[in-house]
């Protein structure tokens, strides 16, 4: 089981590392675009769309990273003043109760999107381009699949420190 949250904890570690380089990438594109439009008075056809798609990729696949963390907002007026075992079993109440269906939910939902999506060719309508949307459908699987996987590692090591009384790792 350590093998299995360790190999979890590492491949989102690296897409964290990859997905700060789309920032770069999306903010060139979009510095790009604006010299274009703006200097030249040429704009380019994707200068509108690429940034968004990266930028939402970015988003998506970052999740599990910062999950693990712990850089998600908390609501933590109470939470923070509690023991380590507390926390813990708070924890796991509110991943069987809210994390794990709506997370859950989502990452089937989005499978089935991006299968449809390379199914049918589905193309994006915001511009004339009609870019092809499935590469933006499998980052969002991919990115809620990591977050969920991510959020099974931390259930495992919180329920270790709520049943047991010490750190699984």
């Amino acid at each position: 089981m350590r093998t299995f949250l360790n190999a979890i904890d590492t491949v989102n570690g690296y897409m964290g590392q990859i997905t700060k380089w789309l920032v770069i990438i999306a903010a060139g594109f979009t510095c790009l675009e604006v010299t274009q439009r703006y200097l030249f008075a040429s704009p380019t056809m994707w200068g509108y769309e690429a940034p968004i798609h990266i930028g939402a990729a970015m988003y998506v696949l970052a999740w599990g990273y910062v999950h693990r963390e712990k850089g998600h907002v908390r609501v933590d007026v109470f939470y923070g003043r509690f023991p380590d075992i507390v926390k813990a079993r708070i924890d796991v109440v509110a991943f069987l109760v809210l994390f794990l269906p709506v997370i859950g939910f989502l990452t089937y939902q989005s499978f089935n999107w991006m299968v449809r999506a390379w199914t049918i060719s589905e193309k994006s309508v915001f511009t004339y381009l009609y870019w092809p949307i499935a590469p933006l459908r499998t980052a969002i699987f991919v990115g809620l699949l990591l977050l969920l996987l991510q959020g099974i590692a931390q259930f495992w090591r919180d329920l270790y420190l709520a049943t047991r009384g010490e750190r699984y790792d």
